[in-house]
């Protein structure tokens, strides 16, 4: 431990002279109220610090103690359906301590050490471990089993194990290595929050990550252990695709961070979570969830922090082989409080005032994401994926965070603010977004849904960008110039944006659609279209088709509930072909 003193305050950066024992980021206690903060450059016994705490009060002298180790993360049971800050205090217990509004200083474990969990030990006394293995589990809820992990670094026999009720801190068992150096084994470890945990390997990602949402993944799927972002303008909807994703995804656990928003977003994420049964396990939504909350009226230094403490917690249950979705709310908040302490650091500016590393910190955050195969030695694969909004300032996109995204993620959903005016939800703009992962998943669809299921993607995209091209003439001499035909392919095209690419997320039955249901909407349109161009070829007139009380029931039919879809669906193709058919001009 050594002892400095502070002779500059500018903002969350605090300056301290007499560290010359301290190491860059080590965690530090500022002041009389001991303010938790971490050094972020060092010249000679002088230390730039960061604190994570308001720092009025403050004053040249105060001292400035050094924990000399890194800012860690708590890792072990209790870390499911808790909210933490950016530096991973537990909020709801600052609640019960200090009321509503956090005070400076509170020092509160991250994990209760209190809580008991009952510890069922599966290795056996005697046996070779290392870093990675499972010597035990706590079901630390009804849908997640928590393994007990040997921390990384650590090989040996096993001294002792016991199974039994323990609090995190209660020893659980010890390994002794070949040097005869014991470690004690509990239910919990702590991890650097700046450092990846380790793998073996980082597989190629082939399996997608199923979110319920019609646009994403039937024509912009994003993989398991993939990355994504979601830039827009303010009101178009970030947020609640986030939360949609949050919701439906098939993931095994969810970590959402919200980094800078308001606080009015993550409130109804806490209202809503709560009370959403969970399609995959019937259980509440929060059995699988941990939240990171450091919203636009927290301290700025501490969303940075609040990126990595959640990348981390994510690796640590990956590691025990779950897939896992990180979704970030909004990277560009972050980047900002990066270029608020560069600035008040002094470094030479980059693009916009921006540091000069803001991507290699955005290629930081995202390559911790992956499908890899877990150390251990029973060769288990977890997947960690990683989504992140973007907030460009008016929607521009041409602007460095969005630009950095960009050259990092392999999805992009590009949300469109005329879309969201136009009540589009998911305001997505086909025509811009894009996924590198399509081709690679195209195995995986053929096989586990319908060998059509590509084409058919590949069919409703051409449709779109046709309707694109016909657009242009239309503004330009009226659509009665353009051949019946194209006529059909603009109705058709109408019909794949509001029945199928539109959603309802506060509709039970629109918000969550399983494949098989988005491949019987997507043959339901097409089914039209076919036998529409039929009724063409045979004299029907474009207007009259296009105005059949048929078309009302296709756009109704994506609410229909999933064990009515065959019956359903089969009645509406009857009446699709019965009511062109009347059209036939004789």
């Amino acid at each position: 431990m050594t002892e400095g003193r502070i002779i500059k305050i500018s903002g969350p950066l605090v300056i301290a002279e007499g560290m010359r024992e301290a190491n860059m980021f080590d965690v530090v206690r500022v002041g009389e109220k001991k303010l938790i903060g971490e050094i972020i450059e060092m010249h000679s016994d002088r230390a730039s610090i960061q604190v994570y705490e308001e720092t009025a009060g403050l004053g040249r002298g105060d001292a400035v103690v050094s924990a000399m180790e890194p800012l860690s993360v708590e890792l072990g049971p209790g870390l499911i359906g808790n909210i933490y800050d950016g530096i991973q205090r537990p909020l709801e217990k600052m609640r019960q301590i200090a009321g509503p509004n956090i005070l400076k200083g509170v020092d509160i474990p991250s994990i209760s050490r209190e809580d008991k969990w009952e510890f069922v030990a599966t290795a056996k006394i005697g046996d070779d471990v290392t870093g990675g293995d499972v010597v035990g589990y706590v079901d630390e809820t009804d849908v997640i089993r928590h393994k007990i992990m040997v921390p990384p670094g650590v090989s040996g026999k096993i001294e002792y194990l016991l199974s039994g009720k323990y609090t995190v801190e209660d020893r659980i068992g010890e390994i002794v290595s070949a040097g005869g150096v014991k470690t004690p084994l509990t239910l919990m470890q702590k991890w650097p929050v700046r450092r990846a945990r380790p793998y073996v390997e980082k597989m190629p990602p082939n399996t997608p990550m199923i979110t319920g949402q019609r646009i994403i993944d039937t024509l912009f799927p994003i993989a398991m252990g993939g990355t994504a972002c979601i830039p827009g303008p303010f009101g178009s909807g970030k947020t609640v695709v986030q939360h949609q994703l949050a919701k439906w995804s098939n993931v095994d656990l969810v970590v959402y961070i919200g980094c800078g928003e308001r606080g009015n977003e993550m409130t109804d994420v806490l209202r809503e979570f709560p009370e959403i049964t969970d399609p995959r396990t019937g259980r509440s939504l929060m059995e699988r969830t941990v939240l990171i909350a450091n919203t636009s009226d927290m301290p700025v230094a501490a969303r940075e922090a609040s990126i990595y403490t959640g990348i981390t917690i994510a690796e640590y249950f990956r590691d025990m082989g779950l897939s896992v979705a990180v979704i970030a709310d909004s990277t560009s908040r972050w980047a900002e409080a990066l270029r608020e302490m560069s600035g008040r650091l002094e470094e030479m500016p980059g693009d916009e005032g921006y540091p000069a590393y803001l991507t290699s910190r955005l290629a930081g955050f995202y390559e911790r994401a992956g499908e890899v195969r877990c150390i251990g030695s029973d060769g288990r694969t977890g997947s960690v994926t990683a989504i992140g909004a973007v907030s460009p300032p008016g929607g521009d996109i041409s602007e460095p965070v969005s630009q950095a995204t960009l050259r990092i993620v392999k999805v992009f959903w590009g949300l469109d603010s005329a879309l969201a005016y136009a009540r589009h939800f998911p305001a997505i703009n086909w025509l811009n977004s894009y996924s590198l992962y399509k081709d690679r998943l195209a195995g995986w669809f053929s096989e586990n849904i319908s060998g059509k299921w590509n084409d058919l993607s590949r069919e409703l995209m051409r449709i779109l960008q046709k309707e694109s091209e016909l657009d242009e003439i239309v503004k330009l001499v009226g659509v009665d110039a353009l051949s019946k035909d194209d006529r059909l392919t603009l109705e058709i095209a109408r019909s794949v944006r509001e029945d199928f690419l539109q959603q309802n997320a506060f509709d039970i039955e629109d918000a969550f659609t399983a494949q098989q249901k988005q491949l019987a909407l997507i043959e339901l349109i097409l089914f039209f279209r076919d036998k529409a161009k039929e009724a063409i070829d045979n004299g029907a007139d474009i207007d009259k088709i296009a105005s059949l009380p048929v078309r009302e029931r296709i756009g109704r039919a994506k609410v229909t509930a999933d064990h009515e879809v065959k019956e359903v669906f089969a009645d509406i193709k009857a009446e699709i072909e019965s009511s062109l058919k009347a059209l036939y001009v004789r």
